[in-house]
């Protein structure tokens, strides 16, 4: 009979003591019923961080390979191409198209055109780079409030790239358009669906949209290899532009008894723009152009001013670079 009083008194104790414990896991306002099976909701997998990469970065001016974090590097490519008081979603429309450029690279494994052991140059051929170091001295005491800046496009855009049927576009950018942005085909010779002209009439406010540049007659044809035979003075006509594109940048020129494209004359006077005019003053070429820029992509000008009109950084994107997709890189490196 103890016996049975000392068991029933314990069982008594448990069942005194099991309930409270078991509250104390279940969580205040949890809205569950007693018995009811917790599911705890999984984590967004575009939200996890994903292995680290690594970017190879050939300093040119040390003739180094700097390894820095993906992420770092595009900080440092937007802190590098894009005014850091821009609106911030053209800043992180800036952040996905660098980052898709270099995820692109990566992915081709194709580095011919930089030095062994890099993928990627921190020049103007790819895309300009600047480390932490070089941008405070470059920023000086306004570093941290500059910084802030790029460091909130990068962060609130992490991990996204530009798509075309799933893998990421040749995500090209310029500074300043003429009003329209340029055919791929009409600038490079190679016809590319997502680099088509659109409109752009945002560019009017960049600094750089109209500049005038002066070459003597003598200068202008030591440039271009050409000898103009017959006597030119103001007024007369020493040179044809015989077409123009769709993004109406010069596509022909006939210099003397030379032909020209439109890109072939810019870099061989050194012209910020292939939309341009001429005349000759007394014995001076006076050539107005209008953008900078090869013209091809996303206008930097252009995604500041949809910006400040409200468009999204993926709306910038989308209009720029035609019948894309905004993804997450990192879907591609889990599936390795």
């Amino acid at each position: 009979m103890r016996t049975v009083l000392i068991i029933s008194l314990g069982l008594l104790i448990v069942l005194l003591i099991v309930p409270s414990v078991v509250a104390q896991f279940i969580p205040h306002g949890s809205g569950q019923a007693a018995g009811e099976i917790v599911q705890l909701e999984q984590p967004d997998p575009s939200e996890t961080p994903g292995p680290e990469i690594m970017v190879r970065v050939y300093r040119t001016a040390t003739k180094t390979i700097e390894k820095v974090p993906l992420e770092e590097y595009v900080r440092g490519v937007v802190a590098s191409e894009m005014p850091h008081d821009f609106e911030l979603e053209a800043l992180k429309a800036q952040a996905m198209a660098a980052r898709t450029y270099i995820i692109r690279r990566m992915m081709k494994k194709d580095f011919s055109d930089t030095p062994e052991g890099a993928d990627v140059r921190d020049d103007v051929g790819h895309q300009v780079y600047k480390n932490e170091e070089e941008l405070r001295r470059q920023w000086g005491k306004a570093y941290p409030h500059k910084i802030s800046r790029i460091n909130q496009a990068v962060n609130e855009t992490r991990g996204k790239v530009i798509t075309y049927n799933g893998k990421p576009i040749d995500a090209t950018f310029f500074s300043t358009s003429n009003g329209y942005t340029e055919n791929a085909e009409d600038y490079w010779g190679q016809e590319i669906p997502y680099l088509k002209s659109v409109n752009s009439p945002w560019d009017k406010d960049s600094p750089r949209f109209r500049e005038e540049i002066r070459l003597s007659l003598a200068e202008f044809q030591h440039k271009l290899g050409v000898e103009l035979s017959v006597p030119v003075s103001s007024g007369q006509p020493f040179a044809e532009i015989v077409s123009r594109s769709e993004g109406q940048r010069v596509t022909e020129v006939q210099v003397g008894d030379k032909t020209f494209t439109g890109r072939e004359i810019r870099e061989l006077l050194g012209l910020p723009s292939s939309d341009f005019n001429w005349s000759l003053a007394g014995n001076e070429v006076v050539i107005t152009t209008t953008g900078y820029g090869h013209g091809v992509g996303m206008s930097q000008y252009g995604a500041n001013g949809m910006a400040a009109e409200g468009h999204t950084a993926e709306e910038i994107v989308k209009y720029y670079y035609r019948d894309v997709a905004v993804e997450d890189y990192r879907q591609w490196i889990v599936k390795k």
